[in-house]
């Protein structure tokens, strides 16, 4: 959790480390492996799910090229990411617009987005696919998601998998004034942020993390926070409680530039942040939205190869050993990138059974089950 040390923190000016330009994916720290944004501005359906638009010119099964304003990534007729193995770290999967359809190894399912969270921790291992299913079809589909990679320490890498859901009437959000009485709006994903007098909105402690987590001790001060910024409003980012010892990165996605402390940070760029002390986040003439990674770093060793994220060469070699072998746990689904019909009601379906739906809403099933392919 993250608190304010000092309740009226006063902003210093010079608090910016570094600032880069955003690539593909977008460059992290320690524990963070990996951000990737994707905003794909998907076609009218084609009543398969997929778009109604030609994919001649593609190359299909790895098509990253934002053709015509989206993607197709891994999948061939539903654009998405079908079966993938992973092991050894954590994603989340923060949706603000269109849907995931989520399917792996151990039975579970589950759609969502619009807002919502998914927190999956891979652990010993999972397969798992994650498809954008575009169900209006007279209208466009637009999908808008950031992809965050957490890593696991080595006492932790081998725990079970699971995912937990935070749904979007979950996810704390509140909005607040500068002193000019412009708006800033939060999203909490992870550790507490309070800002200031809310003008409307609850509290932003947020929903607790898996229980094997880094973020879910205290200590390592794990935060993801989305903030939206009207022109020229101000925002103070108190210190971290454990001050220099944590690391901080503001990312700028969209709108005009902002100004961190004294450094202007140009949309599409990054800046790592000094966390021990109040930062000044000011939006220029336009609008701005940013995206807030902290943590206490892990400080181990990184052995990466693809999906499986290790301590060092050997682990990776086992993780491949072992996915040959058991496939950690198979793949139970009729397809590779399964797809839970044209109902677009959002629901969970967990490994042991137990069927969730958001606050206020109705737990729809996936339109195929692991065993038989059918409702």
């Amino acid at each position: 959790m993250s608190a304010v040390a000092d309740p009226v923190p006063v902003p210093d000016p010079d608090v910016v480390v570094q600032v880069v330009a955003l690539s593909t994916p977008w460059p992290t720290l320690d524990p963070f492996l990996f951000c990737v944004h994707h905003d794909d501005a998907y076609p009218p359906g084609n009543g398969r799910h997929g778009p109604e638009a030609s994919l001649a010119g593609r190359s299909l099964g790895a098509d990253f090229s934002g053709r015509d304003g989206w993607s197709m990534y891994h999948g061939s007729d539903v654009p998405g990411f079908p079966r993938h193995p992973h092991r050894g770290f954590e994603t989340i999967t923060f949706v603000r617009r269109g849907l995931v359809d989520h399917a792996d190894s151990l039975g579970a399912a589950a759609r969502y987005g619009r807002g919502d969270v998914q927190w999956m921790t891979a652990g010993a291992g999972v397969v798992h696919a994650e498809m954008f299913p575009l169900l209006d079809e007279q209208g466009p589909n637009p999908l808008e998601l950031f992809q965050i990679w957490l890593n696991l320490p080595a006492a932790d890498k081998m725990v079970p998998p699971s995912y937990t859901m935070l749904w979007d009437e979950q996810l704390p959000r509140r909005v607040v004034s500068d002193a000019g009485g412009r708006a800033v709006r939060i999203t909490v994903v992870a550790g507490a942020l309070e800002l200031g007098e809310p003008v409307e909105g609850s509290p932003t402690e947020p929903a607790p993390p898996p229980p094997d987590s880094w973020a879910v001790r205290p200590g390592n001060e794990l935060a993801i926070w989305h903030l939206e910024l009207d022109a020229g409003a101000e925002v103070v980012l108190p210190p971290a409680l454990g001050g220099a010892e944590i690391g901080r990165v503001c990312y700028v996605f969209e709108g005009d530039a902002v100004q961190i402390g004294t450094t202007e940070v140009a949309n599409g760029h990054g800046a790592v942040v000094r966390a021990d002390v109040a930062a000044a986040v000011r939006a220029g003439r336009r609008p701005a939205e940013l995206l807030v990674l902290q943590g206490r770093p892990l400080r181990e060793p990184v052995a990466q190869y693809g999906p499986f994220v290790m301590n060092d060469r050997a682990g990776i070699e086992q993780a491949f050993a072992d996915y040959q072998r058991s496939g950690f746990g198979g793949w139970p689904w009729p397809q590779d990138g399964p797809v839970h019909g044209g109902d677009p009601a959002r629901f969970a379906r967990h490994a042991d059974g137990r069927v969730e739906a958001p606050p206020g809403g109705r737990a729809a099933a996936p339109i195929s089950s692991p065993a038989t392919g059918s409702r």
